[in-house]
């Protein structure tokens, strides 16, 4: 359920990483508990980002939830697909369900996410 070659942060956020770009997103964790989603205000291309500092807002019927940055740089793209179909981040989060893609400034901060495994005996934790 969770792909073996992402990170996880403690907030529900994954994270994966290819050539020094992050493409980050929601875990499917945290679109089942948002529910419907309906309205995503994604980061500004340029920006700079901070570890566990928010970066975008998911609206959804239940709620409007923060997303925090899980690393540190600079937003290169964003997933305007989102502001037509926000329902996608229900639809298929670890997939075309993507927020922004970063290019990572502090690539060390990768350590401090959590593998697959430690997500899911997160979540079982909660």
């Amino acid at each position: 359920m969770y792909p073996e070659n992402y990170r996880y942060t403690k907030e529900h956020e994954w994270v994966h990483v290819e050539g020094g770009v992050a493409t980050v997103g929601i875990t499917d964790h945290a679109q089942k508990e948002l529910g419907d989603i309906v309205y995503v205000e994604l980061p500004k291309v340029g920006a700079s980002v901070e570890q566990g500092k928010s970066f975008a807002v998911v609206e959804s019927v239940k709620a409007a939830s923060e997303i925090f940055a899980p690393i540190a740089g600079e937003v290169l793209e964003v997933n305007e697909a989102l502001t037509g179909a926000p329902e996608t981040l229900n639809a298929d989060p670890h997939g075309k369900g993507w927020i922004a893609r970063i290019k990572l400034s502090a690539p060390a901060e990768m350590a401090a996410l959590l593998s697959p495994a430690d997500y899911q005996t997160f979540l079982g934790a909660e």
